[in-house]
């Protein structure tokens, strides 16, 4: 066995030796273990050139350098890598600037990203808003899951009115049992035995 400090120097010269073949995935590995926060800002740096925005994230994450995973998180948002930008901001717990990045969702249609990020921070107000905007632009199965999310069972079961005028019998009771509105569930199977209701919103 080595002693501690002979370890580190040889996992550390492992990590460089990884670096000069272009394996930052093993060299971070390596620096991980020594605990090298210069050398994981380094490989950080070099993801964030290769466009490898999730693994600048990680290693950023490890070297424990706060403003490099703020600054990669600013850089994806501005680049519209939006997914890795919300890593980014959820390793920082930075409510407000989760908020910003869903707000951008809204704005630029990406409404998947924008529920998943109200969701996180459990902003129900906003995921009512986007289910409402979803509910306008006609997009009901996000603007169900936004609903469900949220919790609001009464817009739930106003979607459900909407998929069963609409003839979509399956969404109308998915949505009603997420409402808990079990009346309208046994209506629709009382009067439509017949029809499968496997599909789910």
């Amino acid at each position: 066995m080595f002693d501690e400090d002979t370890r580190r120097e040889l996992l550390n010269a492992a990590g460089d030796e990884y670096m000069k073949k272009g394996d930052l995935k093993e060299a971070t590995k390596a620096f991980m273990l020594t605990g090298n926060s210069p050398k994981l800002i380094e490989i950080g740096n070099s993801f964030m050139g290769m466009n490898m925005h999730s693994q600048a994230v990680d290693a950023f994450m490890l070297s424990g350098d706060r403003e490099k995973i703020m600054a990669c998180g600013d850089k994806c948002l501005q680049d519209g890598h939006v997914s890795d930008a919300i890593k980014a901001y959820k390793v920082l717990g930075d409510e407000d600037k989760l908020i910003k990045v869903g707000d951008i969702c809204l704005q630029k249609e990406k409404i998947d990203f924008a529920i998943e990020v109200f969701s996180v921070l459990d902003k129900k107000d906003r995921l009512v808003a986007v289910g409402d905007k979803c509910i306008k632009e006609g997009n009901l199965t996000y603007a169900a899951r936004a609903y469900e999310l949220a919790g609001d069972k009464e817009k739930l079961s106003k979607i459900g009115d909407t998929f069963l005028k609409s003839g979509l019998l399956a969404s109308s009771v998915k949505a009603y049992e997420l409402a808990g509105n079990k009346m309208m569930v046994d209506f629709i199977r009382e009067n439509f035995p017949d029809s499968n209701f496997l599909y789910k919103i």
